[in-house]
């Protein structure tokens, strides 16, 4: 039971690395005119900065969920892309239900869910990468 929720939370704390700091930073930069108020729709150069933040927060949650493992860290990072990725898609499926346009451009739309699978990867390769070697595998 002990395993089982310390991989909720590192799952959990992967999304929480992604989500919370991408709202913020959103809140942040409406809040000092980098984005416009609404029902302003943003520039094409501001959605092209807030995917590249996005991109990054996102990789960070890999890396997060990765680090808190307890065991078989590339599932758990796996099962954050999923995560990712539905949660992107119902993000498309809005936009398209709302009147898409309106919102701003379809390519940003669909940035979220794309982006979800190759960050959080790239994440999870990075946390590997600085993870202490598990003293008991066999040398190869």
């Amino acid at each position: 039971m002990r395993v089982r929720l310390a991989s909720f939370g590192a799952v959990a704390a992967g999304v929480a690395a992604t989500a919370i700091p991408a709202t913020l930073t959103d809140m942040a930069m409406h809040a000092v005119g980098v984005f416009p108020a609404a029902p302003e729709v943003m520039s094409d150069p501001r959605f092209v900065l807030a995917a590249a933040y996005r991109a990054v927060f996102t990789i960070a949650g890999g890396y997060a969920a990765v680090r808190l493992a307890p065991d078989r860290p590339m599932r758990h990072a796996w099962i954050l892309a999923g995560v990712g990725l539905a949660a992107g898609l119902a993000g498309v499926a809005t936009y398209y239900a709302a009147g898409g346009g309106r919102l701003g451009p379809a390519w940003y739309a669909l940035s979220i869910p794309l982006e979800a699978v190759p960050c959080v990867w790239l994440g999870a390769r990075l946390a590997l990468s600085r993870r202490a070697p598990d003293p008991r595998a066999r040398p190869a």
